[in-house]
C-alpha cells in the first residue's frame, strides 16, 4: 500500500470522527448550552449542509490548485471548523462552526479519491479508494466511541479539540506523504469542470448515490429503535451494536474495492441487490438478539460494498472534471442520508410498525437499482451508437474518393 494513502486515510479517520460523533454528544451539548435536544439535532443537519455547500463549490474553486495543496488547505478548514466549535461561546456560534467543518468534508474525499486512484496501478483504482475511505469507516469503529467517551468524561469541547488534533496530523501526514508534484489539476478552469457535470451519464450516476445510500439511511437512522422495540436490547447494548455496524462498513468497504477492480458494473448491481434483500429480511431479523446482530453487520457490509463503485462511476463518467465529480458524489451522499432520514421516518409515523423503515429503505435500493440500469442502458446504447456514426462517415467518403481516382 502507498504510504500517501496512509495520509488521506487520516483525514478521513478525523472527518468521520466529526461527522458522527454529535450524535452522541447531543445531550451534553443540549444541557451545556441551555438548548433542547431537538435544537441541538440542528447541528448535525448544519454539518451536513456544509458538506452539500462545499463539496463542489471548493472542488470548483480550487481546480487550478496543484491536489496537494488542496488536500493541505482542506484540512487546514476542518481544523479550523473544529477548535472554533471546541471554544463557541453560544449556540449560535456553535452551529456557524459546525456548518463551517463540513465545507471541507466533501471536497477531502472528491480530492481524495481522484490522488488515490494516480497512487495505484489502474486494475487497483477502487481498491485505492477503498483504503482512503477505510478511515472513514474505521471512525465509526473506534474514533466515534472514544472520542464520544472523551465527550462524556472531559466535556464535549474537549472532544472537539482532540479531533483538531488529529487534523493537524492529517496536514503533517499529506505534507510528508504526498510528492510535491503529485497529480496537478487540469488547467481546464471552472467553466470546464462545470461543463463536465452537463452529461447525462454523470446524473444518474449520482442519483443511484442518492437512492442507494438513501436506502442505508432510512434503516439506519432508526436502527436504535428496532434494536430496542424489536430484537429487545437495552439501550445500553446498542453502543456496541453500532460498533458492529462499522466493522462490517469496513468489511464491505475493503471487498468492495477489490470486486470493483474485477468487475465495477457486476459490483455496483450486486451490492445493490445485496442491500435491498438485507433490508427486506430486516423485519424478520429483528425478531430476536442474535439474529438483529447478524443484521446489523450485513447492513454494514451491503451497504459499503458499493462505496467505491459508486465513486468510481462518477470519476469515470466526469473524466474531463473528476475532482468536481467526486465531490459532488460526497454532496449525493449526504443528500441521501438527510432523504433517507426523511423517508423512513415517513414510514414510522405512518404507523407502519418499528421496523418499516427498513421497508422503505428497500424501496429505495431497489430504486437505485433501477437508476443503475437506466445508466447501464444509456452506456450501452452510446457504445453502439460511436462505432456505427464512425462507420457512416467512413461510408460517406469513400465513394467520393473513388470518384476522384476515376477521374
Amino acid at each position: 500500500m502507498p504510504l500517501a494513502l496512509l495520509a488521506l486515510a487520516v483525514g478521513a479517520f478525523g472527518i468521520g470522527t466529526t461527522e458522527f460523533v454529535m450524535m452522541g454528544l447531543l445531550p451534553d451539548v443540549a444541557d451545556d448550552l441551555h438548548v433542547s435536544i431537538p435544537a441541538a439535532g440542528h447541528l448535525v443537519s448544519a454539518y451536513a449542509l456544509g458538506v452539500v455547500v462545499g463539496a463542489p463549490l471548493l472542488a470548483a474553486v480550487t481546480a487550478r490548485l496543484s491536489r496537494r495543496t488542496v488536500l493541505m488547505a482542506l484540512m487546514a478548514l476542518f481544523v479550523a471548523g473544529n477548535t472554533l466549535s471546541a471554544f463557541a461561546p453560544g449556540y449560535d456560534s456553535l452551529l456557524a462552526a459546525r456548518f463551517l467543518s463540513g465545507l471541507p468534508h466533501g471536497a477531502f474525499f472528491g480530492v481524495g479519491a481522484v490522488v488515490a486512484t494516480t497512487l495505484s496501478a489502474p486494475e487497483r483504482k477502487a481498491r485505492s479508494v477503498s483504503l482512503m475511505f477505510l478511515g472513514l469507516t474505521v471512525a465509526n469503529v473506534a474514533g466515534v466511541p472514544v472520542a464520544t467517551l472523551m465527550g462524556q468524561q472531559l466535556g464535549w469541547r474537549a472532544t472537539f479539540l482532540a479531533v483538531g488534533a488529529i487534523g493537524l496530523a492529517a496536514i503533517a501526514s499529506l505534507a510528508l506523504l504526498i510528492p510535491h508534484d503529485h497529480a496537478p489539476a487540469p488547467a481546464n478552469g471552472l467553466r470546464g469542470e462545470l461543463a463536465a457535470l452537463r452529461s447525462l451519464p454523470v446524473w444518474l450516476a449520482l442519483g443511484t448515490t442518492v437512492a442507494g445510500f438513501g436506502a442505508l439511511f432510512a434503516a439506519y437512522s432508526y436502527i436504535t429503535p428496532m434494536l430496542t422495540g424489536s430484537a429487545g436490547y437495552s439501550a445500553a447494548d446498542v453502543t456496541l451494536l453500532l460498533a458492529l455496524f462499522g466493522v462490517g462498513a469496513t468489511a464491505g468497504n475493503l471487498l468492495g474495492g477489490r470486486l470493483a477492480d474485477h468487475s465495477l458494473r457486476r459490483t455496483l448491481f450486486g451490492g445493490l441487490v445485496s442491500l435491498a434483500a438485507v433490508l427486506a429480511l430486516f423485519p424478520l431479523l429483528m425478531r430476536g438478539q442474535l439474529t438483529a446482530a447478524v443484521a446489523v453487520v450485513l447492513l454494514g457490509v451491503a451497504a459499503f460494498v458499493t462505496g467505491s463503485p459508486l465513486q468510481l462511476v462518477v470519476m469515470e463518467k466526469a473524466s474531463a472534471a473528476p475532482s468536481l465529480a467526486s465531490s459532488a458524489n460526497q454532496a449525493a451522499f449526504n443528500l441521501a442520508n438527510a432523504g433517507g432520514a426523511w423517508i423512513g421516518g415517513l414510514a414510522l409515523a405512518a404507523g407502519f410498525g418499528v421496523t418499516s423503515p427498513a421497508l422503505a429503505g428497500t424501496g429505495l435500493a431497489v430504486l437505485g437499482l433501477g437508476v443503475a440500469g437506466v445508466a447501464h442502458a444509456v452506456d450501452h446504447r452510446r457504445a453502439v451508437a460511436v462505432p456505427a456514426a464512425r462507420e457512416r462517415v467512413v461510408a460517406a467518403h469513400v465513394p467520393e474518393r473513388d470518384g476522384a481516382l476515376k477521374g
